[in-house]
């Protein structure tokens, strides 16, 4: 067997969970009177402090944005969300084949911990590592730090992400990542930055990590 452990993207990797990011976004940017268009996908993934500077919002209105994100997040968007078709089966599988399954994101830690458990998945994880709400712990190279630290005897990892955020940050650990193309990110951008393969559907992701 290649691998030892998969470490699992959230967003966009295992669950469909745009509608809920992307709303409580432009809820946040609205009570922020900030104008902007677009979808708003580029907050799905990596920490809500980035984008929001990169949509206007000043350095000193930041902690208030992700505030308000999370007010509405918290209380409504978190479950408009879903996991992608076959991932429950691909997970039991992956289980069954001997792999070690964990989730590591750049959601709050809690909030992930909580959609997990709402989908009915959180059994197969033997960890969900996220992000601080302090801010201490926010980048995907944090995460998997304190995830790697915390689970000391992983041998032979392999992050599954669906943005170049997972690459870089995988690769900023040593750790090769295999980037998924149905979630919200750039099968281009992941390639550019090294990613080790890309799987085109969960069939072909199960079979890259039980070969």
């Amino acid at each position: 067997m290649r691998y030892d452990a998969v470490l699992f993207d959230l967003d966009g990797t295992l669950t469909e969970s745009g509608p809920g990011i992307t709303r409580s976004a432009a809820y946040a940017l609205h009570e922020l009177g900030i104008p902007f268009e677009g979808s708003l996908e580029e907050f799905i993934g990596p920490p809500l402090g980035g984008s929001f500077a990169a949509r206007g919002v000043p350095a000193g209105k930041i902690d208030e944005a992700i505030v308000l994100y999370r007010k509405r997040y918290t209380a409504v968007g978190k479950f408009e969300n879903q996991p992608y078709a076959g991932i429950r089966e691909m997970l039991e599988d992956l289980k069954e084949a001997g792999l070690r399954l964990f989730t590591a994101t750049s959601k709050p830690q809690q909030m992930a911990e909580e959609i997990l458990e709402h989908f009915g998945i959180d059994g197969y994880f033997e960890m969900i590592a996220g992000a601080a709400m302090d801010h201490s712990r926010e980048t995907k190279a944090e995460v998997l730090s304190y995830l790697l630290e915390a689970c000391g005897d992983i041998r032979s990892p392999v992050m599954i992400g669906d943005t170049v955020y997972d690459v870089l940050g995988a690769k900023e650990k040593g750790i090769p990542c295999i980037g998924c193309s149905w979630g919200y990110g750039s099968v281009r951008e992941m390639q550019d930055a090294g990613a080790a393969a890309i799987a085109y559907d969960i069939q072909q992701l199960k079979e890259m990590l039980v070969s």
